[in-house]
């Protein structure tokens, strides 16, 4: 999943832009098996940031970029861009400021890009705000996800292996 956006990370770093992958994208990372079909990103609401953003999308080739400028995308809590893929910015988001998505940002490296996503908890805290029935299951997943990993399922020993409890 990843790899449809790799140029636009690569583009978004190569500028510093100051960004964390939130939403579905980040959902899948942390171990939600489900598809998505946008990348939501929660920016550093400046306007230098915000002019940042605007030139990676054009190098990354989302020409709706040029249809805004930086002063119009901060007035908004949401832009949407719709070019070959689709990209939610959003400058505020339920539940999560930037400033502690930014403190708490767990980066995946994938194909040599450093990728900031929300950490677990604070994933978890911006879907329980929005509380949309997909952010609800996303937060029943990621739960269940956390407490299988934190109690793995015990299994019987085999052949010359001994219990714990023999």
């Amino acid at each position: 999943m990843l790899n449809l956006y790799l140029d636009v990370f690569k583009c978004l770093n190569r500028r510093k832009v100051k960004y964390v992958v939130i939403g579905g994208v980040a959902a899948v990372v942390h171990g939600v098996p489900r598809t998505t079909f946008d990348l939501d990103l929660l920016i550093e609401a400046t306007p230098v940031n915000a002019t940042r953003l605007l030139l990676a999308f054009g190098d990354a080739g989302l020409t709706t970029a040029t249809l805004t400028t930086a002063e119009r995308l901060l007035a908004h809590e949401i832009t949407i861009f719709r070019d070959w893929l689709q990209v939610d910015i959003q400058i505020r988001t339920p539940g999560l400021r930037f400033s502690t998505a930014w403190k708490n940002r767990r980066k995946v490296l994938a194909s040599g890009i450093s990728i900031p996503f929300a950490s677990r908890n604070d994933l978890i805290r911006s879907k329980r705000a929005a509380g949309r029935p997909i952010d609800l299951e996303d937060i029943r997943l990621l739960n269940l996800k956390m407490d299988r990993s934190q109690h793995p399922p015990s299994r019987k020993p085999r052949g010359n292996e001994q219990s714990a409890t023999e």
